[in-house]
């Protein structure tokens, strides 16, 4: 059951969904809510059941639930971005290979794992691993059979932000370049992504990150990052 919805009325008629990773609450997005609220936007900020369910039946509940809000609070008028961390991408991704958004605006991506994981390759099996993170964690492999590999390109303006210090240097081993302790830096990326952008920041925590919160801003805004410190 999803709780805690956190809609603020705020002058921008445009909303923005957050949907924070696996095993995550809104609480994991909490700074980023306030930020983009105090920029004027209507922000969807709940929790839900990333480890209880698989990922066609979270994109299929979630997100209409979000789009429902958004729409009863700025109207169909209004545009929607998302901003999404890690399986939060996923499930857009998927929601939009059947679903048309009328009103959508921009989607932000941080950390997300569109090639997969490949921790979830090495450590899918452990029992810790399948009861932390429910059936979703084991369609994130990095094979093609996984739910990431199979979806097919959309049509959206697709911002993604990688992350290349490790958060869990124990995982370290597991990848062969550059990642964010859970993610690799080639694994985020889509061939229909709009603008890129690689960052120090490591994997749990980059949606705290003033850098990254200022760089997501500027992209719902200007539609690319900036090329500049923020």
């Amino acid at each position: 059951m999803i709780s805690h919805s956190n809609i603020v009325d705020n002058s921008n008629n445009q909303c923005v969904i957050l949907l924070h990773g696996m095993g995550r609450s809104r609480l994991a997005m909490l700074r980023l809510q306030k930020h983009l609220q105090s920029l004027g936007y209507w922000v969807w900020n709940q929790s839900y059941p990333s480890t209880s369910f698989a990922i066609e039946y979270l994109s299929s509940s979630v997100i209409p639930q979000a789009l429902e809000a958004c729409r009863s609070q700025s109207g169909r008028s209004g545009r929607i971005h998302f901003v999404t961390h890690s399986l939060g991408g996923i499930l857009v991704r998927h929601y939009l290979q059947q679903h048309a958004i009328d009103e959508l605006g921009r989607v932000v991506m941080l950390g997300p794992p569109n090639k997969g994981s490949e921790v979830v390759d090495k450590i899918s099996g452990w029992p810790f691993f399948r009861w932390s993170t429910g059936p979703a964690g084991q369609q994130l492999g990095t094979d093609a059979a996984s739910i990431p590999n199979r979806l097919k390109r959309i049509d959206a303006k697709i911002g993604i932000i990688a992350g290349n210090r490790s958060s869990d240097p124990w995982f370290s081993g597991l990848f062969k370049g550059k990642n964010d302790g859970k993610v690799s830096v080639e694994s985020t990326r889509l061939e229909e992504m709009s603008d890129f952008l690689e960052m120090n920041v490591g994997h749990t925590l980059m949606m705290w990150d003033r850098r990254v919160l200022k760089q997501v801003a500027y992209f719902l805004k200007e539609g690319q990052f900036s090329d500049k410190p923020l």
